[in-house]
């Protein structure tokens, strides 16, 4: 450990001095355990919570701030006090988690900072104000297998938002919902089976807002849903994390929580715009399955010299086993962004249930 500078005053007082207490500081931070944000991960935490004891990103520290009552947080840049020092170098990150996140379920999504603030936010509240993950009693509904609310959910024709009832539940294998409060027969049936939901603020115009995708007769549907209260949402996202885990332990008994974990839920790996012919239309037109290089899916830059009509010049053929789809890109960086995509797809190997999805396309009108 570094020398600092030390100052004894007549009285017999022994002081060290700013300078000495920032070096001692920078210090502690180098430590393996805080080179990262205790919430999201993020490589540069420079800001610190002097009454939590961990270090943060600015992101995150900004969270930190909406409960003053919880964490008072500080730049590592600023002036730092002794006892602000020796409190962060006992504690430090991985005794904050040892404490905080001691009985946080397998299936609970911690966010990443790419991830939206409403879900860094609520990670942050759960951890050091609600103190969800301290105690097994404390542990939220979410862990119940069934749950039951109202959400405002976007109605296909015209946008507009409308409150619908909602059942999830683990034993009848299943999210529905109701368009009218005392309606009998569910709306739609989506099977837990093949659900994803993955927030989409911007998409959706709200900042809890979920989009729910799902599989009904091997097409994809999506659903857009929000509730005023971001816990509510947070819980709703975490009680399908928490289904979808209950349902993968079943199909795969011998798999372990590393490997069910990624399967949960999953992210958007790219999204836009490209050309194609045919006409235009605001909702899905249409699907292309996209397998493994292994079962010769390819793609490929460019078009073929024989095509003709496309107003966009960066052009991208995928190949699969029984025909060629031809897309066009307005930009040649999005035509790169998208290759990548496709070939991180393409890279990986088919699961079981994808060859019943492919085998349906194959055979599809």
């Amino acid at each position: 450990m570094k020398s600092a500078n030390v100052l004894v005053s007549t009285s017999g007082t022994l002081t060290m001095e700013p300078e000495g207490n920032n070096r001692l500081l920078q210090d502690v931070l180098a430590r393996p355990d805080n080179e990262t944000c205790a919430d999201c991960g993020n490589p540069e935490p420079d800001w610190a919570s002097l009454t939590l004891g961990v270090f943060v990103c600015q992101a995150c520290s900004l969270l930190h701030r909406g409960i003053p009552h919880i964490s008072r947080v500080k730049s590592i840049q600023g002036a730092w006090e002794a006892s602000d020092v020796e409190l962060l170098a006992d504690l430090g990150n991985n005794v904050a988690k040892a404490k905080y996140e001691q009985n946080v379920p397998a299936f609970y999504y911690r966010p990443t900072h790419t991830d939206c603030k409403m879900l860094r936010e609520q990670w942050i509240r759960a951890k050091y104000e609600r103190n969800e993950f301290e105690f097994i009693e404390k542990q939220e509904p979410y862990t119940a297998g069934y749950r039951e609310g109202f959400l405002w959910k976007r109605g296909r024709d015209n946008g507009q938002f409308l409150s619908r009832r909602f059942i999830l539940s683990e034993r009848e294998g299943a999210l529905k919902y109701f368009n009218k409060q005392d309606a009998r027969d569910p709306k739609a049936v989506m099977k837990i089976e093949t659900l994803n939901a993955t927030f989409q603020p911007a998409k959706i115009g709200n900042p809890c807002g979920l989009q729910i995708t799902y599989l009904k007769d091997n097409s994809t549907r999506n659903i857009f849903v929000y509730h005023s209260d971001p816990k509510e949402m947070v819980d709703w996202f975490n009680a399908i994390r928490a289904a979808r885990f209950h349902y993968l332990q079943v199909a795969f008994p011998g798999a372990s929580n590393e490997e069910l974990v990624p399967k949960l839920t999953r992210n958007f790996m790219k999204e836009g715009f490209m050309e194609k012919t045919g006409p235009k239309d605001a909702y899905a037109r249409g699907e292309v399955f996209i397998g493994s290089k292994e079962n010769s899916y390819t793609v490929q830059p460019g078009l073929p010299s024989t095509i003709q009509g496309y107003h966009w010049n960066h052009g991208i053929t995928i190949v699969t086993p029984d025909r060629k789809f031809l897309f066009a890109c307005e930009t040649e960086a999005e035509q790169r962004d998208w290759i990548a995509a496709f070939q991180r797809v393409m890279n990986r190997p088919m699961r079981p249930q994808e060859y019943a999805v492919e085998a349906h396309f194959k055979h599809k009108p």
